[in-house]
């Protein structure tokens, strides 16, 4: 990566640069690519601007339905998220793009993965799946369907949202159709456990996330044929809410395995 990512109009729907990095004293610059929670968007991201270091690009991926987009239909089905991200990274996938998914956009991020594989025939500098079981041990739920408390229920069952928000009506009213489109997406999602990617993967999980244990986050490792860490830190669902300083360390740790983290970390995350 020579500079910044430049990306065309259509991707501009779909990529949001959260940071301006500048060049990496190592010459060993990477772009880091998010994909947020069902009901979430690139913002989400938007604390890890300021703790990465110089040489790390950060883009975020804003679904359709919020924010900016909230005039466009939601997406219905996994190919409507994956063929449009695929599309934006096709041209600079490689050794120096990492993609980064959690809870759902953990599942789509694994789907872009293959895809951009496929494409390009080379593996992505590293896969991170957070918040969200191997494939083969996701059970299936349906919450989508039974109405707006039940997806309120979950959404307080994980935490992560803000109360006020819940009990608001018209912010509740803001919120529950693009939550209830990604509950239905990722809920009649079939994924291919058969297929195996290259790229390098990190599992990391809430040591008490309701949604997945530290032994189901490890079972991510026969899911490539690359190198696989699993991590586990403190908290639950939205355990990199809570503890950001510690989530950026241990993804920067295994985007480049062995050579120490050097940033100026602010006082307070």
């Amino acid at each position: 990566m020579t500079g910044a990512m430049v990306v065309d109009e259509r991707a501009q729907r779909w990529l949001r640069r959260l940071n301006n990095p500048q060049p990496a004293p190592d010459g060993s610059p990477i772009r880091l690519v998010a994909l947020p929670h069902a009901g979430g968007s690139a913002g989400f991201f938007h604390q890890w601007a300021r703790l990465l270091p110089r040489g790390v690009e950060l883009w975020a991926v804003q679904y359709p339905g919020r924010q900016d987009r909230a005039g466009e239909p939601c997406a219905t089905r996994m190919s409507e998220l994956v063929e449009p991200v695929v599309a934006a990274l096709a041209p600079v996938a490689g050794p120096d793009l990492a993609v980064f998914g959690h809870s759902m956009g953990a599942a789509v991020a694994v789907e872009v993965t293959r895809e951009l594989e496929r494409r390009t025939g080379r593996p992505l500098a590293r896969l991170f799946v957070s918040g969200r079981p191997a494939p083969h041990l996701q059970p299936p739920t349906d919450v989508h369907g039974g109405g707006d408390e039940a997806l309120l229920a979950d959404l307080r069952r994980l935490g992560g949202t803000d109360e006020s928000v819940l009990g608001d009506g018209t912010l509740r009213d803001l919120v529950l159709p693009a939550l209830r489109a990604d509950y239905r997406l990722i809920e009649t999602y079939q994924p291919d456990g058969s297929v195996v990617v290259d790229t390098p993967v990190t599992a990391l999980c809430g040591d008490s996330d309701p949604e997945v244990t530290p032994e189901q986050a490890e079972a991510w490792r026969g899911y490539t044929r690359g190198e696989f860490r699993a991590r586990v830190l403190p908290g639950d669902h939205f355990y990199l809410v809570e503890k950001p300083v510690a989530m950026v360390r241990q993804v920067l740790a295994d985007l480049r395995p062995g050579t120490p983290v050097t940033m100026s970390w602010p006082s307070t995350p």
